[in-house]
């Protein structure tokens, strides 16, 4: 009888385990249903794609409902304009690929005439127009071989993450000389603008994603540089996290 009720004592664990796991079910139904409807489409997020559910508001799969400290949103940005955890994280995966693709067998360091500041706001690289390594032909809008290079390479990386659009920008040094009577730092440092984005775009960048092209001329030069310095003639290309594809899982 002892081995009898030894060999069948295990069935009401079973049976209380199910019971437990039923109980589990009902009480994540029910505390769904009386959740509000965003925070019911970031778990319908995670259980479609549960590597790329994260909301804008938090790093996690739930909102955070900590208030902002002292008021501020942080160096200007608000929480439209601000990436999130995740976000950053994957900005931070694409500077690291961007710094080794450009970094060629031959040299045993990134390429210098490329910088990265990521941030909050997004990521942002610079392309300098440097004398001993010129991305355009002098006082032209034209991409030198290795402008291209750079240019396609970079566009290669970014056109994998379509989920940021893209601000290129277009800056001269102070004191340039006109090209002519009609055409000066201004034409100059818009048609360069434009000339990245067409190279962009002809390996890999979709169209949508690019949301500004702009001149600055020589009104917006480098932080502790002199404005007529060199460092100054110089494209900027701005990631940012694009608001359409926030709410939506990838």
């Amino acid at each position: 009888m002892s081995k009898k009720g030894g060999h069948h004592g295990g069935a009401w664990k079973v049976a209380y385990a199910d019971f437990v796991t039923a109980m589990m079910a009902l009480f994540l139904v029910l505390w769904l249903a009386a959740q509000d409807q965003k925070i019911k489409e970031a778990v319908e997020r995670a259980f479609r794609n549960p590597f790329m559910s994260l909301t804008k508001e938090s790093a996690g799969l739930l909102p955070s409902k900590v208030p902002d400290s002292g008021g501020r949103k942080g160096a200007g940005m608000s929480d439209a304009s601000s990436a999130s955890t995740f976000e950053v994280a994957m900005l931070r995966r694409l500077q690291h690929e961007l710094a080794k693709a450009l970094t060629k067998p031959e040299a045993p360091e990134p390429d210098d005439s490329v910088k990265f500041n990521l941030s909050p706001e997004g990521l942002r690289i610079t392309v300098f127009d440097m004398a001993r390594k010129p991305v355009f032909e002098p006082e032209s809008a034209k991409l030198t071989e290795y402008g291209s290079w750079i240019l396609t390479t970079l566009a290669w990386e970014i056109s994998r993450y379509k989920n940021f659009t893209l601000e290129i920008e277009g800056h001269t040094e102070r004191g340039m000389r006109p090209i002519s009577n009609t055409y000066g730092s201004w034409e100059l440092s818009a048609d360069r603008a434009n000339a990245g984005r067409r190279k962009l775009l002809e390996h890999g960048m979709v169209s949508g994603q690019v949301r500004k092209v702009a001149g600055f001329a020589d009104t917006m030069p480098v932080p502790d540089a002199e404005p007529e310095d060199p460092t100054n003639r110089r494209l900027t290309l701005m990631l940012r996290v694009n608001p359409e594809t926030q709410s939506k899982s990838y």
